[in-house]
């Protein structure tokens, strides 16, 4: 069974900076795109950042020059540093690994892990 386990976040001051880990285990398969999403408390899950295998990278708009998302894939690991926060970006941030087995695509997500900007 897939287990991620996110890491870092807390409380920080506007302004401030944070780094986001995920580390992926029990799969005997090589990760896929991994990524992070947010949501905030009365909206949708919205994506943040997403690193694919071979290191392409899409950054939702709202980060965009504030973010870089980055893995290591002898670790299965995938980082979220977020620089500039704001208030806007509090939300519970979530890790998802995609895993394709014999065509097949799979979804793996963390519990959570949550981030508060104080003003």
């Amino acid at each position: 069974q897939v287990q991620l386990v996110e890491s870092g976040g807390g409380l920080v001051q506007a302004g401030g900076s944070l780094r986001l880990s995920c580390a992926a285990s029990g799969s005997s398969f090589s990760m896929d795109a991994m990524g992070w999403y947010r949501q905030a408390p009365g909206k949708q899950r919205e994506l943040v950042a997403v690193i694919a295998s071979a290191g392409s990278v899409t950054y939702a708009d709202s980060v965009k020059g504030r973010a870089a998302v980055s893995r290591d894939n002898a670790k299965n690991t995938v980082y979220l540093q977020l620089n500039s926060l704001n208030p806007e970006d509090t939300a519970i941030y979530y890790c998802k690994a995609e895993i394709t087995v014999l065509s097949r695509l799979y979804e793996y997500w963390g519990q959570g892990t949550q981030v508060t900007v104080s003003s």
